[in-house]
């Protein structure tokens, strides 16, 4: 099945496949100088390479570290929750520690800011748990009219109803609020979403269960200039094999997936503009979030794309979905953040006028 191609014809099609250039914004050299910056991440005084764990999460915080020493920042360095139990002496919190080993963990950084009353990159704490709940994203979309495939959320310690589950050949299972795929499972019949669902609380953590869909993840990356939401290039995780489930390792760089996928520009003049105008819609449950990246699986012989899931603390690496969108946009990876950065000061008010 195809779609008719969208209204305009062949015009809008070459408009479509430029991408759109994107202003970058600086943060005046007098802010750089009154402004205390604390810069808090896992692996924010990381000197190595790969993690043997977060694998190549380590070299993402250390990009970023480096990139906000070279802006001229008065920069101070954390990475342990605790370093906010107490108002450190900051004007303003660069938030990275995102995967706290605990449920929920994405909330943490943001509510200590907020008990500080300290000003903070990002959504606000219950805009982050929205996100992080993939269960309460998809009831977002479902609201929006966006396209979303059937699930079922199974809550740790509430009953685990088969009358529930959705149907399908294939199942996928994982933690309600993981990221990478962490913890990512598949299953073909009830026993073992069952025993998927028991090994995910075990972990004490929700498990979301939804069919498996065929086809490749378009990642649309979103940042904020002028207090809008702007799509930027988008992004295509295309698979070798339709039917490969990604797992956290590929993710991470731990294993090779050289010959099961590969990132590379959407320029798709069907789906794109379709796509843009979800994410759009769905860019409005989370204003302001300063940036986050919106998912969707795109099944093209099936003529279908459903909404997968929202992450605003998206990974800002120059090697993932940001670093490239941003290159098609002609940002370098020092103007992307920049620009992030200076946006939110902006929004709370920490840049003269």
């Amino acid at each position: 099945m195809s779609r008719p191609p969208p209204p305009g014809g062949l015009l809008r099609k070459a408009l479509i496949l430029v991408p759109e250039q994107i202003r970058p914004l600086t943060i005046p050299q007098e802010a750089k100088d009154r402004l205390r910056i604390m810069f808090i991440a896992k692996h924010a005084l990381w000197d190595g390479g790969l993690h043997p764990e977060d694998g190549n999460h380590a070299l993402y915080h250390v990009e970023v570290r480096e990139i906000l020493r070279e802006l001229g920042l008065n920069l101070t360095l954390a990475n342990r929750y605790d370093t906010l139990f107490e108002k450190p002496d900051v004007d303003f919190v660069f938030p990275l520690l995102n995967r706290g080993g605990f449920l929920n963990s994405e909330m943490m950084l943001p509510l200590l800011c907020t008990r500080a009353g300290l000003p903070f990159l990002g959504a606000s704490p219950i805009l982050r748990g929205l996100a992080d709940d993939k269960h309460l994203t998809k009831m977002a979309a479902h609201a929006r009219g966006i396209p979303t495939a059937p699930w079922t959320v199974y809550r740790r310690g509430a009953p685990v109803d088969p009358a529930r589950c959705p149907a399908g050949e294939r199942l996928v299972i994982k933690p309600n609020a993981s990221s990478a795929s962490w913890g990512v499972q598949d299953a073909h019949d009830w026993a073992g979403v069952e025993a998927a669902v028991a090994n995910i609380h075990s972990q004490n953590h929700d498990a979301i269960v939804e069919p498996f869909l065929n086809g490749s993840d378009v990642e649309v990356p979103v940042i904020t200039i002028d207090g809008k939401p702007v799509v930027m290039p988008m992004m295509l995780f295309e698979q070798a094999d339709p039917t490969h489930l990604r797992t956290y390792y590929e993710k991470r760089d731990l294993v090779d997936r050289a010959q099961k996928y590969q990132l590379v520009p959407f320029e798709d003049a069907e789906w794109m503009p379709i796509i843009a105008e979800h994410t759009r819609r769905m860019a409005e449950e989370f204003r302001p979030f300063d940036y986050g990246r919106f998912e969707f699986r795109l099944d093209r012989e099936g003529g279908k794309v459903q909404f997968l899931e929202v992450n605003l603390q998206a990974n800002l690496w120059s090697q993932k979905v940001y670093g490239r969108s941003a290159n098609l946009a002609g940002l370098s990876q020092s103007q992307l953040i920049e620009t992030i950065l200076c946006e939110s000061l902006r929004r709370h008010g920490l840049l003269e006028h």
